[in-house]
């Protein structure tokens, strides 16, 4: 044994010091974005069933939840409104005074440090749950971009630092926009959902945002799972069209995707972990099967390591005890 020759990787492994001092990879309160679900009434807050520690939350409820994101140092949250109202075109996306547009302006108005983000889609507000108009069946296109592009403004009208579509049209970057920039808010940046694939993770989400499809589903639309280079190209219209920011949904799944769009692209990478990542680690570790602070950051750790800037999850609140110490 004494001529064998090999390398003695443990000698950076000793320590807990020493581990840290070579660690490639962090994991930081400022990487997150918190969702939040607001809806309509008075007295809200109601856990959804699929997704235990989320909840619903009516206007007079929400400052609580805003309070507890800032007070842990999270920078930013993501309004998603649930209204009561729904009709064919989505008439309450891009109402001024709707359920979302009041969520922003409530939340910019008691914490106006906190970077609020708008997720602008067309599902959760039309009577079909589709992502655009409807017709014969169809899920028309250029159609939906005008919409998408009013919404955009709405929330912008409305205090939101950030719009965020996540609707899959072909060109709703350009028309968002061209949308914003008409409008005056040329400085309001763009953070797409330029890699959303038709995924069977979003299930709890659809329970939360009411947005389930009445009918068909939307692989016309999302991405084909199966689909890497389809990524790419995605993204690089995304870039082309003005987006400030690329996210990859879900983002567990789809670590190898979110490598490639790093790789390729300069712009910051966004990883969407998903309500059904959540919903089955919370299952599991309400089992106890797993140790859910352990599973929780490895698995955030593991977005940071394949090249995402910034993490949007449901986790983030809890993440950010742990890491601190809270």
């Amino acid at each position: 044994m004494k001529d064998l020759k090999f390398n003695r990787h443990r000698r950076l492994r000793g320590s807990a010091n020493i581990r840290a001092m070579v660690r490639e990879t962090g994991l930081y309160k400022e990487d997150f974005i918190y969702p939040i679900f607001v809806v309509e009434g008075e007295n809200v807050k109601q856990e959804i069933s699929s997704m235990p520690g989320v909840f619903h939350f009516s206007m007079d409820r929400l400052g609580e939840e805003l309070d507890e994101v800032v007070d842990l140092g999270i920078p930013s949250v993501i309004l998603f409104g649930v209204p009561n109202d729904k009709d064919a075109v989505g008439s309450e996306a891009y109402h001024d005074h709707a359920i979302t547009q009041e969520a922003i302006r409530f939340a910019k108005e008691r914490h106006p440090d906190l970077v609020v983000i708008a997720d602008t889609c067309l599902c959760q507000y039309t009577d079909h749950g589709h992502c655009g108009v409807i017709e014969d069946g169809v899920i028309l296109n250029d159609e939906s971009l005008d919409l998408l592009a009013r919404t955009a403004v709405s929330q912008a009208k409305a205090g939101a630092d950030i719009i965020a579509p996540s609707n899959m049209m072909d060109g709703f970057v350009a028309a968002i926009r061209y949308g914003l920039d008409q409008a005056g808010f040329k400085h309001i940046p763009i953070m797409s959902y330029a890699v959303k694939y038709a995924s069977a993770y979003y299930g709890p989400f659809r329970e939360a945002a009411h947005s389930t499809p009445q009918f068909g589903d939307r692989k016309t639309y999302q991405m084909d799972p199966a689909n890497r280079l389809e990524a790419l190209r995605e993204a690089a219209s995304d870039v082309e069209e003005g987006a400030d920011y690329l996210m990859v949904k879900p983002a567990l799944s789809y670590l190898d995707v979110v490598r490639e769009v790093r790789d390729n692209f300069d712009l910051p990478i966004v990883a969407y972990n998903v309500s059904g990542e959540y919903a089955m680690v919370k299952a599991a570790a309400l089992n106890g099967w797993v140790d859910e602070e352990k599973i929780v950051l490895e698995t955030l750790l593991s977005m940071k390591r394949a090249g995402a800037d910034i993490i949007m999850s449901y986790h983030a609140k809890d993440a950010v005890r742990w890491l601190e110490g809270k």
